[in-house]
């Protein structure tokens, strides 16, 4: 839900702007307004449950989601979505975190957390390639109010499990939230994300708020929201570096493939969902059978590099799309290339960077994953859509629609020929006992 809930709406934009009466100008803030609460606050959801229990956050932020999705789909104004989506944003930030925590937190290290791990990866990168289908189905056949009131049954039954399913370890005492650090993050993330769309002059102001985080972290706060202990080890920062690489190439894409098929191919709403299905299905094919299998047989460094190559591939023959191809060289091939390097990247790079952290740090860990990943994304969207501007200034799809993108994607398979140099430069980690003899934990590197 947390990430499907990011793409989920695009379609769905002019159907909102046509119901509510949006200013064409505060449209995209329908989208932002969730994308800009949830990447700002992920460190401070990180540390939420590591301070109050992996339970109870979870709980807190998924009845948080929950309920501002019901408002989102119940509201009367453009305003009310706002604030909906915003709130929404928060619940997630809470939210994704702890899923992580807890699973981190349920399996010691080995190749059991490897297949939960690869169960929670594959599920995250399939709901940001159905965002677009859901979106599109449920708009086209019921309404848009549907995106956002989907949630809530499945909230309330994830509600109901998580009292019997989550583990709930009691809160730690004698450790503070850290609300310096959380407001500096905070700010400071959310004023670059505001630069990067559109506000040039807040991207200082936020360069200067994420400095004195990083002094505050390191002098100030006595439990900080990243602990300087957390980010020494080469694995955590070297590998965190490559997950913001990856995911300024692999969130924004969703983007330039949905206006790629749209302006360049002519396909509908409902027909770009659907042609968004074989990167659903393989993503969770590789991610779910063939990526963990390749961990317990080779290092994970090379798996992430390989998966890093083989997508670069499937971004150079994507940038080639062009009016009046067909679906099966245009979309199916590039697709297989995508969906099979993305699959194979992500779940031993999760685990690189969560592994050897001690268990009081485990949502800090989750945390700061989950904000390179995000922020990652933010960034790379903003420095990728002037690769995708008419001369006069304009947005490419709207003012030369047979141009398509192939800039953008070009830049990506660089991008991701970078992410497979650093992930070679990562220590060396491999599940190598076959499955049924692991031990109870794998001594830390």
């Amino acid at each position: 839900m947390v990430v499907l809930d990011v793409s989920v709406v695009n379609v769905a934009l002019p159907s909102i702007q046509h119901a509510l009466a949006f200013d064409a100008r505060h449209l995209a803030w329908v989208a932002n307004a969730y994308t800009l609460a949830f990447g700002g606050l992920l460190l401070l959801g990180g540390r939420l449950a590591d301070l109050y229990g992996h339970r109870r956050v979870f709980t807190a932020g998924l009845a948080l989601f929950t309920a501002a999705s019901l408002a989102g789909g119940l509201a009367g104004t453009p305003a009310w979505l706002l604030a909906a989506r915003a709130a929404q944003g928060v619940g997630a930030a809470i939210l994704a975190p702890a899923t992580l925590t807890i699973l981190t937190s349920a399996f010691p290290e080995g190749p059991r957390r490897t297949r939960a791990i690869a169960v929670w990866t594959a599920v995250g990168l399939a709901g940001g390639t159905a965002g677009n289908l859901v979106g599109g189905a449920l708009t086209e056949y019921l309404s848009w109010r549907a995106i956002l009131l989907a949630n809530v049954p499945i909230g309330v039954a994830c509600l109901a499990a998580s009292r019997r399913l989550a583990p709930g370890p009691a809160r730690r005492g004698g450790r503070r939230l850290d609300v310096l650090g959380a407001a500096l993050a905070t700010g400071g993330l959310a004023a670059l994300a505001c630069g990067l769309s559109g506000a040039p002059a807040a991207v200082p102001a936020g360069l200067a708020l994420l400095g004195l985080f990083a002094l505050a972290e390191a002098r100030v706060a006595r439990s900080p929201l990243i602990p300087p202990a957390l980010v020494r080890p080469r694995a955590i920062w070297l590998g965190n570096a490559a997950m913001l690489l990856a995911g300024a190439c692999l969130n924004p894409m969703w983007y330039f493939l949905t206006l790629s098929l749209q302006n360049v191919l002519g396909y509908g709403p409902l027909a770009t969902g659907l042609a968004f299905l074989p990167h659903t299905l393989l993503t969770l094919a590789v991610g779910l059978r063939l990526t963990p299998w390749l961990m317990r047989r080779a290092d994970d460094r090379v798996l992430v590099a390989a998966g890093a190559l083989i997508a670069a591939a499937g971004f150079v023959w994507q940038a080639r799309l062009a009016p009046g191809q067909d679906y099966l060289t245009g979309v199916l091939g590039p697709a297989v290339l995508i969906s099979l390097g993305a699959g194979l990247l992500n779940t031993p790079l999760t685990v690189t960077v969560t592994s050897g952290v001690a268990p009081e740090d485990a949502g800090a860990a989750s945390g700061l994953m989950n904000t390179a990943k995000q922020i990652g994304g933010a960034l790379g969207l903003a420095a990728l859509a002037t690769l995708s501007t008419a001369p006069d200034g304009g947005p490419a799809p709207a003012r030369v629609p047979a141009a398509g993108h192939g800039p953008a994607f070009t830049a990506i398979a660089a991008a991701l020929a970078a992410v497979a140099l650093l992930a070679l430069a990562l220590p060396r980690r491999r599940d190598a006992l076959p499955a049924g003899n692991e031990p109870a934990a794998r001594p830390g590197r």
